[in-house]
């Protein structure tokens, strides 16, 4: 039987990653740095050529791969058709010829130096790719994911990870192909590598198209949320052994069951279950990568490899460059936008160790390849900082409108809520054109949602998670519309906490909460039931012959009294509302606000005892307040 410390054994070394982490990062964020370099550079310090405090970073390789797994997913999770239409010119144009150009430059670079022709496509292509991670860190640290050069930049990184995809699925069909044994064999290798693939993603759809939401439904009808997590890495990491098994990539099964959930009721919930495992995988992912620098390849050909890694980066530069310009950017913006997409990107580490395990290049230029582009990571942010902070010191010239930017399908207005309340707040808001996000955690609401035309989402409005996932952070105003008055004031809270400038549009349960929501200064609260009830109120007097603009009179008189009533009960200068203080929720109990012409009167035996001791209660009240009083 194995002793406790053998059970514990697995601890020091995520201890080292842990503390890597949360010295690093922090360090290269107040300089201004990616997280991204921090974890590199975090990596290259702990590794075998640092001070060694990894054993084996091998193992953690093998562990973090899942981070580019999930990565993947969420980048497929993100896809939507009408996105990809509305960008369309961009993401196929500009990405294919930024992809195409780069490679065939950068490869025919190697091939020059003497590197075999399938080793330098190899290279040449994982080279031309760009780190999606530290250019859209970049991008919304500078707050210009929506501007024309930050728009293109997203399109060039979402058709490379579209390609990567399809990079991944064919490097074995390539290798199959070039692995001898004549025609017939190449041509029964590459029929049966096909046919099981193409099986496979059959399955995967069919699977994804019919079960998985009735199968998530199921799921969140029990109310279990671990579950929902338990269940979205089940889909994830099921999908990707899957695509392993039939020798593609596990990358590509996390892509594809990304792409089945993208309109997904549920793709709100998933994505903020996923995003921690992703974050802190993706972390140890790039550490490994530090960690696999060959410290020694770097001193025995430290000017070779530090000048092919200021050529690529310049080379990149130029090419991207001239082909923003190409497609309209200003020759400001094309810059700014080149040195985004310079560094090679994360699947530059997945598509060279698999190409080197399909022999499809040697060790040797393997290990030159990582080392060049990990150093590309390092160089590139930094590079791309320093021109951004010179070009900052020019004029300024006036940006053209962007036209195929990723903004132009966000919602304006987040509503959380798609009960009764919500469902006629959302009717009146898309009559007038407003993109809405909904978020509900019935599942019933959810599937009644169907027949409204657009999505509603499901997910637990109290996690900032969800909120976070739903892009609170990119709508103008938040519309909470629940019935339950306590988690209302707590979305209330995060939402002012985490998001200044998301203005809050809440309903209110009752008076109570009413006085709580000013307290908390939302920026507008509506008792639910108010309205209703004075054009109920109003629609009786008319019943009763009283003229209608007489009844809209009285209606409009009883909602300024009414609203002047709870301003001074909020500031405690009622009796009903004295001891009202932040904090403090006394019981607020409705009074008249006209004075009654005659004293209640009891109509049955019960009654007369409930307002019999009404009536003691106010007499003792009165007593109380008179004993109270100062003399005269």
């Amino acid at each position: 039987m194995a002793s406790p410390s053998e059970h514990a054994s697995f601890l020091p070394p995520v201890l080292t990653f842990l503390s890597a982490a949360v010295i690093g990062v922090p360090v290269f964020r107040l300089l201004g740095q990616s997280a991204v370099l921090g974890y590199l550079v975090a990596g290259v310090l702990i590794g075998p050529f640092g001070f060694s405090l990894i054993a084996e970073p091998e193992t953690a390789a093998s562990v973090a791969e899942i981070g580019v797994v999930l990565l993947l997913f969420i980048v497929g999770l993100e896809l939507h058709v009408s996105q990809l239409v509305s960008m369309r010119r961009d993401i196929f144009g500009l990405g294919t010829a930024q992809l195409l150009i780069c490679a065939l430059v950068l490869g025919g670079a190697g091939a020059l130096f003497g590197l075999p022709a399938t080793a330098a496509a190899v290279i040449g292509i994982a080279l031309a790719l760009s780190a999606t991670a530290v250019a859209l860190q970049l991008l919304e640290e500078r707050g210009d994911l929506g501007t024309p050069y930050g728009g293109r930049a997203f399109a060039v990184l979402l058709f490379q990870d579209l390609s990567v995809v399809a990079i991944l699925a064919l490097m074995p069909l390539l290798a199959s192909a070039g692995g001898g044994g004549g025609e017939s064999f190449w041509f029964g290798a590459a029929v049966q590598s096909t046919g099981k693939a193409l099986a496979a993603i059959l399955a995967v759809v069919l699977v994804g198209r019919y079960g998985l939401n009735p199968f998530f439904r199921l799921l969140a009808a029990s109310g279990a949320r671990e579950v929902m997590t338990a269940a979205a890495l089940l889909v994830v990491l099921g999908t990707a052994l899957l695509m392993q098994e039939v020798g593609l990539s596990m990358a590509m099964g996390a892509f594809l069951a990304g792409i089945l959930l993208a309109e997904s009721n549920f793709r709100h919930q998933l994505e903020a279950d996923i995003e921690p495992f992703r974050g802190m995988l993706l972390g140890l992912f790039f550490m490994s990568v530090g960690m696999s620098i060959d410290g020694g390849l770097v001193k025995a050909v430290w000017p070779a490899l530090f000048g092919a890694t200021a050529a690529a980066i310049l080379v990149k530069v130029a090419l991207v460059a001239g082909l923003f310009r190409l497609f309209g950017s200003s020759w400001l913006d094309a810059v700014r936008g080149a040195a985004i997409l310079a560094p090679a990107g994360e699947f530059a580490f997945v598509l060279l160790p698999v190409g080197n395990g399909l022999g499809l290049l040697d060790a040797n230029a393997t290990r030159f390849a990582v080392a060049l582009a990990a150093l590309t990571m390092l160089i590139g942010p930094v590079a791309a900082k320093a021109l951004d902070a010179a070009l900052a010191r020019r004029p300024v010239q006036a940006l053209e409108q962007a036209t195929d930017v990723i903004e132009a399908t966000e919602a304006r207005v987040l509503v959380i809520g798609f009960g009764r309340f919500g469902q006629i707040l959302t009717q009146v808001l898309l009559a007038e054109g407003v993109s809405v996000t909904v978020i509900d955690k019935d599942v019933e609401q959810i599937r009644s949602a169907s027949r409204f035309g657009f999505r509603v989402y499901y997910g637990d409005g109290t996690r900032l998670d969800v909120l976070r996932a739903a892009g609170i952070g990119r709508v103008e105003l938040v519309c909470i519309c629940i019935d339950e008055p306590e988690a209302a004031l707590k979305i209330v809270d995060m939402v002012h906490e985490e998001f200044e400038s998301v203005r809050t549009y809440v309903r209110a349960y009752d008076r109570t909460h009413s006085v709580e929501l000013m307290n908390r200064d939302v920026d507008y609260q509506l008792r639910e039931t108010v309205e209703s009830a004075l054009a109920f109120g109003r629609a009786t007097l008319e019943g009763l012959g009283v003229p209608g603009e007489a009844a809209a009179r009285t209606a409009e008189d009883v909602r300024k009294r009414d609203v002047a009533r709870l301003v001074l009960q909020q500031a405690g200068a009622l009796p009903d509302g004295s001891s009202w203080l932040r904090g403090m929720q006394p019981e607020i109990k409705p009074e008249p606000l006209t004075a009654p012409q005659r004293p209640a009167r009891a109509l049955s035996a019960e009654t007369r005892d409930i307002i019999g001791h009404e009536r003691r209660d106010a007499a003792q009240r009165a007593l109380e307040t008179q004993d109270g009083a100062p003399d005269a």
